[in-house]
């Protein structure tokens, strides 16, 4: 099973905001594949399925966690220890302020980088689990960073940002089949960003 995290904050005012984007890449997973219904699972909302992949048939477990994004790692420990999924069948979608808006990298392992819910899941994970890493870009000033993540993703970007969610969406069964530069190759085809003007750090 491949367990696919989205990280965000469930009430209903933070739903479209940039710090929500991995629930969201979470909802054009299921709608594209049909998955579902969503249910109250694992201190969050869980629906599952099964895709076809290059390798043949895989059960796909969508998890957005409830516990707010700083404490998400209480639900993917709980999902994960229940169906016994390794680190390795871990995926976690997420905004990223180190890369540039509509930029997309999957990482494996490495340093949370400030992202509390990162941390959060490297407590209760052993081992190195895949990061879906959605750049939102940064605001430019450290003081603004909470307000910028908590604010909704504004008008300009949302074409980029349902591209991108799409191009996720379309291409999971590379993922869950584990062909992972291919997921990369086949996301940043599908969704290019807008500009190259991004300094990653790890």
């Amino acid at each position: 099973m491949l367990l696919v995290v989205g990280l965000g904050n469930p009430d209903a005012k933070y739903r479209y905001n940039r710090h929500n984007i991995g629930f969201l890449t979470l909802d054009a997973i299921a709608g594209h594949w049909h998955l579902g219904p969503w249910k109250a699972r694992f201190q969050g909302a869980a629906c599952d399925g099964v895709i076809e992949t290059p390798s043949g048939p895989q059960k796909v477990l969508l998890l957005k966690p409830g516990t707010y994004y700083n404490e998400s790692g209480r639900a993917v420990g709980e999902a994960a220890r229940y169906y016994n999924i390794p680190a390795d069948r871990i995926v976690v979608f997420h905004d990223e302020l180190d890369l540039a808006p509509g930029k997309f990298r999957l990482k494996t392992g490495g340093g949370h980088a400030g992202n509390n819910g990162l941390r959060s899941i490297k407590a209760h994970i052993e081992g190195d689990f895949r990061r879906g890493r959605i750049g939102i870009g940064h605001p430019g000033d450290k003081n603004r960073v909470t307000g910028y993540v908590l604010s909704d993703i504004p008008k300009a970007d949302q074409g980029w940002a349902s591209d991108l969610m799409d191009a996720i969406a379309r291409s999971i069964p590379l993922l869950a089949a584990g062909d992972f530069d291919a997921f990369q190759t086949r996301v940043t085809h599908l969704a290019p960003a807008p500009g190259n003007n991004d300094k990653e750090q790890d």
